[in-house]
């Protein structure tokens, strides 16, 4: 099992959601992880408002001991935390340069809400069983 830590996403964002949606179905049934949208409540309590400041409004990974992981570094950080096949592909993403990484995450989050639309545009499904590990208090 992997190690709790919260993801933070996006909560307007389509492709976001979708990323949660990944992550609950590929990590273990009893994994820790939690997830809250940016600017939610849980958001609020756990990074300081000196912090938030600075953070990206895509995916922000809170770790266990309260480090932030932004961009690139907070996506090789789920796929280590998903394990298997996935925790492999992001050895070998770390591979690269971070920039490199960052650059290519940095593309995608200009063109997300484009490409992939709003939750006013799709809307994910959540299974009941898995609804406990979301914080979604405005």
């Amino acid at each position: 099992m992997g190690r709790p830590y919260t993801l933070f996403y996006d909560g307007h964002c389509a492709l976001c959601h979708r990323t949660v949606v990944f992550v609950l179905d590929h990590e273990p049934l009893d994994s820790p992880t939690r997830f809250a949208p940016l600017g939610g409540r849980l958001f609020d309590e756990l990074v300081d408002a000196r912090d938030r400041a600075g953070l990206p409004d895509s995916v922000v990974v809170r770790t266990e001991n309260g480090t932030l992981l932004v961009r690139s570094a907070a996506v090789l950080h789920i796929l280590a935390q998903i394990g298997g096949g996935w925790a492999v592909l992001g050895k070998i993403g770390g591979i690269f340069p971070r920039f490199v990484l960052d650059a290519a995450y940095d593309l995608v989050a200009r063109i997300r809400h484009r490409v992939f639309g709003t939750t006013d545009d799709a809307c994910p499904v959540i299974p009941a069983s898995l609804r406990s590990k979301l914080d979604l208090r405005p």
